[in-house]
């Protein structure tokens, strides 16, 4: 009815003026409150109005789509927002989707394409306002420059009849065609009121069912290529019928208002209306042909459902990280990459199920793999439990209450007295009655089973009915409260029982792999920890690919921007290589960089490659983290990483050229024990050494330099002289606390002394950590287990208590710093509960009236003015 087009108008007239930067679930939220004062006015509305069934051209939607706009609901909301709004759009694209439709979009029209660090960008925008072409400005920060504000604010005006806009210090011709986009890849950027006002913020941040939508057609384009094809002809054989209706529709409407004199003489129009009619009735058959043929590809499409489901599980828990620290960035087309991989090499199979089931298999730990290769090593236990949890969480197998208890406990809504002081802490007792608040456990706080006489380990059984009554995760939640120091164990064994042993193993990263998969046009990051160095491995593998020769390195710093400008154009023309080194002490010159880096030319020499170090900052370009490949340096957590990184570098061809092979071998395990147990003893504070040193890989070469030398030149193996260049020199040389010093030589004499060249001599009480023979080492090491016992370092077991603790909470912690805010029991965001329950606390408003009686104001009665004051305050 046209009495309703008031009503929809209105509330798509709302959606482009308010909701542009919200989410999905926002704005449906509005829309609802909208509508239920649209009921409460009496204004007229059709049943379930919404922005595209209103305003949106079904025609112009297809287009859009087949020009790369995603399919979900609110990726076409934003582009008609876009279409509608007076203001030019500046879209919210941390995944670059409305760029990629922007300029795919307007490739025909001629697109100019400018970032606000081109030296002529003002002079490319000139030239589109100047012939009505259409103009993207790309990846802005937070703040615009000045020069925009009359673009931004659309301040034309006519001066001789054209007209006009001033850009700059000069008067341009204004084309009314001209179109302005402008994009960030800015997450959640803080745009200043002053920007805000002058243009229409669109959030076009990717949604989950956005790109599972993506992701469908990807595998079914990979897996049922005809499938696919057939999809996209018949999106392409819609959108043209259903022009040509409209076409025919404009075409009647036309011949109508033109008609004089009355229309049934008007031969000619009779004659368009028969033919239309036709036409119409053909159309229309072919479209509910065509309809029916869609939904019967669409049906066979749904079986690849559960792969476009895990992987866009896996996208979220991947663009999460940033949360946790600036350099974890990753791109979409990453993602997308790494997917197609997958898809690719996972295992075939004769039934469509498990097909999904090894594409999923194979992917998800392909992701693991490539992510933990750029996540320091505190961080890789946190992903793979993330990852874990959230498929779980998919599938209904994790509470959200509980999950939310794990990572940050709950408040008891009870005072009990403890009641096993000699074991259970204040601590762990108010973590059970808090734990007990929820359903599962409301009798965990008086279960006899539950005052034991000693709190359970990880691996073993809780006592009486908890074992049977609980599953997995849900144990941890106890394991939680009464051992915190072995939770970490507990996740790892979670992991490990859910995705498999591998998610927890450590992950080795080779160069060779890192560079293979590079591109001249992707720069290769080293994100450092403090005390690192990859330069010593870079150099040692720009030798082995020939390049030693052809590589160029710059230590960045004030005043270098242009050499290392200068150094990179020449290395681009020559195809060398170039090693920018410790870029966080340049944050002004990394705009620069990062304009260089995306103008590098497809013609640019295919053997350039861009090497650059950063220890972790925020001031670092995101699009340079998100299209480059990243590799954390930082030394290997636990003996057996330890280990296992060194015996992965060692070569047949060293040990071999040794006189004493044998001694050599044993001593070498020996040496890397003495390492790795010098590294991991700072993790146990005071207790390991008074002072963290940083010893480095650079101190464990040099003395196997020095072993292999000293085996070589003397006769008999002499101990004296290795110990003192290792642990007076090498070692030695950063220790400054003498009892340090002491400690660190006696450590050092366990390893190195005759007894260790017996096989099966033990480094440790219980032989774990054994001589073995001198074959097979690589297979022993990945044998040990993954998290080190005291007993190694000749501490005793409660020496881990505390080191564990603040392992445990710093893993939660940074859990939880990934949580979706809107991610809360009973449909209440945490923030809304919290505001809820002050709310409750809040006394009510003061009755005026009641107090103006009660207490008139008065000459005489100073205290009621005063009190009537404060009242109305």
């Amino acid at each position: 009815m046209v009495s309703n087009v008031a009503g929809d108008v209105l509330m798509s007239a709302g959606y482009v003026s308010y909701l542009g930067p919200f989410t999905g679930s926002y704005r449906a939220a509005m829309a609802e409150e909208w509508l239920r004062s649209f009921k409460v006015l009496n204004v007229p509305h059709t049943d379930a109005p919404n922005l595209i069934t209103t305003l949106g051209d079904p025609v112009k939607i297809r287009s859009w789509q087949l020009a790369g706009l995603p399919k979900d609901n609110l990726s076409v909301e934003n582009a008609v927002i876009a279409q509608y709004s007076l203001r030019w759009a500046l879209f919210i694209d941390p995944q670059g989707q409305a760029n990629t439709w922007i300029k795919t979009m307007e490739r025909d029209s001629g697109l100019e394409i400018i970032k606000l660090s081109d030296r002529d960008f003002l002079r490319s925008l000139e030239n589109a306002i100047r012939f009505g072409k259409p103009c993207l400005l790309e990846n802005i920060e937070e703040d615009l420059d000045p020069a925009l504000e009359p673009v931004l604010l659309q301040q034309t005006f006519k001066e001789q009849g054209s007209l006009k806009l001033k850009l700059g210090d000069s008067t341009i011709p204004y084309h009314e065609s001209f179109k302005f986009y402008i994009t960030t890849k800015l997450p959640n950027p803080h745009y200043s009121p002053e920007v805000s006002t002058k243009v229409t913020l669109i959030n076009f941040t990717l949604s989950p069912s956005g790109l599972e939508d993506q992701l469908l057609a990807q595998v079914v384009a990979a897996e049922r290529p005809e499938l696919e094809t057939a999809k996209n002809q018949l999106i392409v054989s819609n959108a043209k019928m259903k022009q040509e209706l409209k076409d025919i529709e404009d075409e009647i409407l036309f011949r109508l208002s033109s008609s004089e004199g009355n229309p049934v003489d008007n031969q000619e129009l009779i004659q368009v209306l028969e033919a239309s009619k036709v036409k119409a009735g053909e159309i229309q058959a072919k479209v509910l042909v065509a309809e029916e043929t869609e939904k019967d590809i669409d049906a066979t499409r749904l079986t690849y459902v559960p792969v476009a489901v895990r992987t866009q599980i896996l996208f979220f828990c991947v663009s999460d990280l940033s949360n946790v620290d600036p350099m974890y960035q990753y791109s979409l087309e990453w993602f997308l990459g790494i997917f197609m991989v997958g898809i690719a090499n996972a295992e075939r199979a004769d039934t469509v199920e498990q097909r999904i089931e090894n594409i999923n298999e194979y992917f998800t730990f392909s992701l693991y793999c490539n992510v933990c290769r750029s996540l320091f090593e505190k961080h890789k236990l946190m992903f793979a439990f993330l990852l874990c949890a959230r498929i779980l969480m998919n599938d209904g197998q994790i509470d959200m209450a509980e999950w939310r208890n794990l990572l940050s406990g709950g408040m008891p809504n009870q005072e009990l007295a403890n009641p096993a002081v000699s074991w259970l802490s204040d601590r762990a007792w108010k973590d059970i009655l808090g734990l007990s608040v929820l359903e599962t456990y409301k009798d965990l706080q008086h279960s006899s089973q539950a005052k034991s006489a000693t709190p359970p380990r990880h691996s073993e059984p809780l006592p009486g009915e908890w074992d049977t009554a609980l599953d997995r995760f849900q144990k941890l939640l106890v394991l939680r409260c009464l051992r915190a120091d072995c939770l970490v164990q507990g996740i790892q064994d979670f992991v490990s029982a859910k995705l498999g042993q591998r998610f927890i193993e450590p992950q080795t990263s080779d160069l060779a792999v890192v560079f293979k998969e590079s591109s001249p046009s992707s720069p290769l990051i080293f994100v450092l920890s403090p005390g690192t160095d990859p330069a010593s491995d870079l150099y040692k593998f720009a030798d082995a690919m020939h390049f030693s020769k052809k590589m160029t390195a710059i230590s960045l710093g004030q005043g270098q921007g242009p050499l290392a400008e200068a150094l990179m154009h020449a290395a681009m023309e020559r195809g060398q290589w170039v090693f920018f080194q410790n870029c966080h002490l340049a944050p002004s010159w990394m705009p620069s960089l990062e304009s260089l880096i995306e103008n590098i030319d497809l013609k640019v020499h295919k053997d350039f490659r861009l090497w650059l170090t950063s220890l972790p900052s925020n001031r670092f370009p995101v699009s340079i983290l998100q299209n480059g490949t990243k590799m954390t340096i930082e030394l290997p957590k636990g003996i057996k990483a330890n280990l296992q990184k060194t015996y992965l570098k060692l070569t047949n061809d060293f040990i071999n050229s040794s006189n004493k092979v044998s001694h050599l071998k044993s001593l070498l395990l020996s040496l890397c024990l003495f390492h790795g147990i010098a590294l991991e003893r700072r993790k146990f504070g005071p207790l390991g050494f008074n002072i963290p040193y940083e010893f480095t890989d650079g101190d464990l070469n040099i003395c196997i330099s020095q072993l292999k030398m000293f085996l070589d030149e003397y006769e008999n193996i002499p101990y004296k002289v290795l110990k003192y260049t290792a642990g007076e020199i090498n070692y030695g040389g950063r220790v400054t606390d003498e009892w340090d010093r002491r400690c660190l030589l006696s450590v050092l004499e366990d390893f190195y002394c005759p007894a260790v060249l017996k096989e099966d001599h033990a480094y440790s009480e219980s032989g774990v950590y054994r001589q073995i023979e001198t074959n097979g080492y690589l297979a022993y090491v990945h044998s040990l287990p993954i998290n080190d016992t005291p007993e190694i370092f000749g501490l005793h077991d409660n020496a881990n208590i505390s080191f564990a603790q603040n392992e445990t909470f710093a893993l939660l912690g940074s859990v939880l710093r990934l949580q979706p805010r809107t991610a809360s029991a009973g449909g209440k965001t945490l923030e809304e509960e919290i505001v809820a329950g002050i709310v409750v606390k809040v006394p009510q408003p003061f009755d005026i009236q009641e107090v103006v009686e009660k207490y008139p104001v008065l000459y005489e009665e100073s205290m009621n003015t005063v009190l009537m004051q404060e009242v109305i305050r």
